[in-house]
């Protein structure tokens, strides 16, 4: 006979691990209706233009593509920023902005498996759609903290860290780099703590004047990175009246009012500004943030920040926006880690347990009455001994049993026994018992 495994890459769930990713998805969803976003979803499977229209036809490679049998090319989703664009630009005119939408769905990337990144996996997206302003990526980098919060980290063991890339666009204007060539000097930066200095002189030169010489280009990108502000206050001395410096001045300003709404909102102590955090991503526009463990491996939980002229290009809509996205699995490695799980497998609040089969009829109808009364009840599928019955109350771990035996149907009556502390009382089996039954499994039975 034939075994079978599941694919590399993807993950079975059995109740103690669902238990924990359904504790993980109520930590999220709680979070982000606290922040006001509502829920979307989307179709897992969709045309596969969507999805190179955004990234290019190099995303192919690690999409799940292929022909339906009516000979569309499509693709399992491999994240859900396309599918919101669509969803929006569908409905733009009568959505009231600025939309705060969240979903938490599985995506799908052909990529190597490795420790946090499968095939398949689910992730938390939350986007801001239709405000320019920082009060808006205040809003997104705030919720991404208290969602991490919620998980149960806290203070020491995660930190955003937020950069901007309109001010690194401002900067590399203001050195001669050309705006189309900015996107591939910031890929050269984001990979900054990775190379060797003379690596890295030797990929910038090129995007600079040819008098500049590349220790100085180095330098430069090197105090940038350190202390943007810096930088503004030398253009400042340098260039009193050019209209790059009213820009980049403005920019400074909006900068100052994230970093304000963010202590008005409470969690300054979970952010810092870190201009090495330039996001790979050509499609980012302005403030950019990567939530990362402190604690352990240091990897990277979540990520995002402002796109406003993605919606555009893949939905037709000129509408700013903002968000960012956290997988599941490095969520769940590092709570892990700490041995903090979220959630555990239900536990019913009753076992109900029968005494022959004379009994069951009466019992089941109890069963029917205390489950329509919000009372979660489990029962012997097959008559059993009472030994067998009491091992599997402890064994799912029943709150109560409650005992119908020939001895209890015939005086109406049914026994209560705290599965805790082993107390037992005999109460009529009426309509009292029924209401009451799910507060008594909560608080327990006097001693």
């Amino acid at each position: 006979m034939a075994t079978f495994q599941s694919l590399p890459g993807f993950r079975e769930f059995y109740p103690e691990d669902c238990a924990a990713r359904n504790g993980l998805f109520n930590a999220w969803r709680g979070a982000a209706r606290r922040h006001g976003f509502v829920e979307y979803d989307a179709p897992v499977l969709e045309p596969l233009e969507l999805f190179t229209e955004k990234s290019g036809e190099e995303i192919r490679n690690q999409l799940f593509e292929f022909e339906d049998k009516g000979g569309r090319k499509v693709a399992l989703r491999p994240e859900m920023t396309p599918s919101l664009a669509r969803l929006v630009a569908a409905q733009a005119g009568s959505l009231r902005k600025p939309v705060k939408w969240f979903s938490i769905g599985e995506c799908f990337r052909y990529e190597k498996p490795q420790k946090g990144r499968g095939r398949s996996f689910y992730q938390l997206n939350a986007d801001i759609i239709g405000e320019p302003g920082p009060g808006a990526d205040a809003e997104c980098i705030a919720l991404l903290v208290e969602t991490l919060r919620a998980c149960g980290l806290d203070e020491g063991e995660f930190e955003v860290r937020i950069s901007d890339r309109k001010l690194w666009f401002l900067f590399f204007a203001a050195t001669g780099v050309e705006e189309t060539k900015v996107p591939e000097a910031l890929a050269i930066v984001d990979k900054w703590d990775r190379e060797s200095k003379e690596e890295l002189k030797k990929k910038l030169k090129p995007y600079f004047a040819a008098e500049i010489d590349a220790e100085s280009i180095w330098l430069s990108v090197k105090n940038f990175r350190q202390d943007p502000m810096l930088w503004l206050q030398d253009v400042a001395v340098t260039h009193p009246h050019t209209d790059s410096l009213n820009v980049a001045r403005a920019r400074g300003e909006e900068l100052k009012a994230l970093d304000q709404n963010l202590k008005n909102l409470g969690v300054e102590k979970f952010y810092r500004f870190d201009f090495s955090i330039v996001r790979g991503l050509a499609y980012y526009t302005g403030f950019v943030f990567e939530a990362f463990q402190t604690v352990g491996t240091a990897r990277a939980l979540a990520g995002g920040g402002r796109y406003d002229n993605l919606l555009q290009r893949l939905g037709g809509v000129d509408l700013p926006a903002v968000g960012f996205g956290m997988g599941d699995m490095t969520t769940q490695d590092l709570l892990n880690e700490l041995k903090r799980p979220l959630g555990g497998v239900d536990k019913p609040d009753v076992y109900l347990v029968i005494g022959s089969a004379a009994e069951r009829a009466t019992a089941l109808s109890l069963v029917g009455k205390l489950r329509a009364a919000g009372v979660s009840v489990e029962y012997p599928l097959k008559d059993e001994k009472y030994g067998k019955q009491f091992k599997a109350a402890d064994q799912v771990g029943a709150k109560l049993a409650l005992i119908l035996g020939p001895d209890e149907v015939a005086a109406a009556q049914i026994k209560i026994k705290d599965m805790r502390s082993g107390v037992e009382v005999v109460v009529p089996n009426d309509a009292a018992l029924v209401a009451n039954v799910r507060e008594i499994a909560e608080k327990g039975l006097p001693a």
